[in-house]
């Protein structure tokens, strides 16, 4: 028969290297986080990030970047012009960072369509255009 004392030390063990165990999972997800934060701030490959999605007659378009630089929001609407499409309804915030939630209509008469991925590469190209420093000169 085994002793009392015996089980007591045994399940003391168990509960000291299932805290230890945990102790290590929480510091490894801390040293994840950390590298995720960090690459996400020296190199976020989606910032800005663009999606685009098909409506009936026209698209969602949603741009979001932290940052905002000067001239952002013209920047995208010549691009808009540049590929046909009327603003219908837009939200922009450009405080601290830039966020433009739209909708566009093709004003283009001669029955061509878009599709979104054209869409989302236009606004893209205009948007990492802008982000990389060319200018509009005022």
């Amino acid at each position: 028969m085994i002793s009392h004392s015996i089980l007591q030390e045994s399940e003391t063990s168990i509960i000291t290297d299932a805290s230890k165990y945990i102790k290590n999972l929480k510091k490894k997800v801390e040293e994840i986080n950390n590298v995720t934060t960090s690459e996400q701030y020296f190199c976020d490959p989606t910032d800005p990030m663009v999606t685009v999605d098909t409506l009936e007659n026209g698209f969602l378009i949603n741009i979001t970047s932290r940052k905002n630089d000067g001239g952002m929001l013209v920047c995208l609407l010549e691009a808009f012009e540049d590929l046909g499409l009327d603003v219908v309804e837009a939200r922009v915030s450009c405080t601290d960072s830039f966020s433009m939630h739209a909708v566009g209509s093709s004003n283009n008469d001669d029955g061509e369509s878009m599709d979104a991925e054209a869409v989302k590469q236009a606004v893209e190209v205009a948007v990492r255009t802008r982000s990389d420093g060319h200018e509009q000169k005022w």
